[in-house]
C-alpha cells in the first residue's frame, strides 16, 4: 500500500524507533507517540498510552494535522519482572494498562481513520504471548492479551482494515535496562536488531491491497524463547 501517515507507538526507542526510521528512508510521515519525545525530529504526541483518554486525543490531533491516517502500529511496551506477590500492584497493573489496554486504546482511536484510507494495523506482541515464563506474569498476561485482542481484531474488520500480529522475540533494546541483573539477557545472548524486525513490520504495510500478512513471528535463529 501507498505510506503516508503512519502512526507508531513507544517510537521514541528501540523497535518504534527502527520502524520510525525506516519510514523515513521509504519517504513515509511517521508520527511518534510516546512518553518521551523521539530523537529523531519527526512529528510526534508525548502521550502516556496508560492514561484512558490520552491516545483518543492524540490520535485526533494526528489525524487532523495530517489529513488522515494509513498505518497504525504498535510498539509501546513496558515489564515489571519478578514473583507475583513481589511485584507491586501498581507496576503490575501499569503493565497491562500500556501493553493491552494502551493498544486497544490506540486501535479503538486509529479506526475510523483507517477505515477511511483502507490502512493497516500492525501490532506487537510476544513470543511470551505464545509461551510463558516464571516471573513474568504481567507481562504474559498482557502479551496473551494482544494475541487474542489482535486475532479478534482481524476477524472484525477483514475486508475493511488490515490487521497483522507481530510476535518478535528478544531484540537488542533499552527494554531491559533498569532491571535487575537476574531479568536481564546474558552476555552471551544472541538477540535480535531492532532495524532487522522493523523490516518485517513494512514488509506486513507494504502488502498490496486485499493481501493480508495475518502474523509474523521473528526471533533470533536460536534463541531459547521459542519455540
Amino acid at each position: 500500500m501507498d505510506l503516508t501517515t503512519v502512526a507508531v507507538t513507544g517510537g521514541a526507542s528501540g523497535l518504534g524507533a527502527a520502524v520510525t526510521d525506516l519510514l523515513l528512508q521509504r519517504g513515509a510521515t511517521p508520527v511518534v507517540l510516546d512518553r518521551q519525545p523521539p530523537p529523531a525530529e519527526v512529528d510526534h504526541e508525548v502521550v502516556d498510552l496508560a492514561d484512558p483518554g490520552a491516545p483518543e486525543q492524540a490520535i485526533a490531533r494526528v489525524a487532523d494535522r495530517h489529513g488522515g491516517l494509513d498505518a497504525l502500529v504498535t510498539c509501546a511496551g513496558v515489564d515489571s519482572c519478578g514473583q507475583l506477590m513481589d511485584v507491586p500492584t501498581d507496576e503490575w497493573e501499569r503493565v497491562i494498562q500500556v501493553n493491552l489496554l494502551g493498544t486497544a486504546r490506540v486501535v479503538r482511536a486509529a479506526l475510523p481513520a483507517l477505515e477511511r484510507s483502507h490502512g493497516r494495523v500492525v501490532t506487537v506482541a510476544s513470543t511470551l504471548g505464545l509461551r510463558a515464563v516464571s516471573d513474568a506474569t504481567a507481562y504474559c498476561a498482557s502479551k496473551f492479551g494482544v494475541v487474542g485482542f489482535t486475532r479478534a481484531l482481524a476477524a472484525e474488520m477483514a475486508g475493511r482494515v488490515g490487521v497483522t500480529l507481530l510476535l518478535p522475540g528478544g531484540m537488542e533494546t533499552p527494554f531491559f535496562d533498569g532491571r535487575d541483573e537476574q531479568y536481564k539477557p546474558p552476555p552471551d545472548a544472541k538477540l535480535n536488531q531492532p532495524t532487522d524486525v522493523a523490516r518485517a513490520v513494512l514488509f506486513a504495510l507494504d502488502q498490496s491491497p486485499g493481501c493480508e500478512v495475518r502474523e509474523l513471528l521473528i526471533a533470533p535463529s536460536i534463541e531459547g524463547s521459542w519455540p
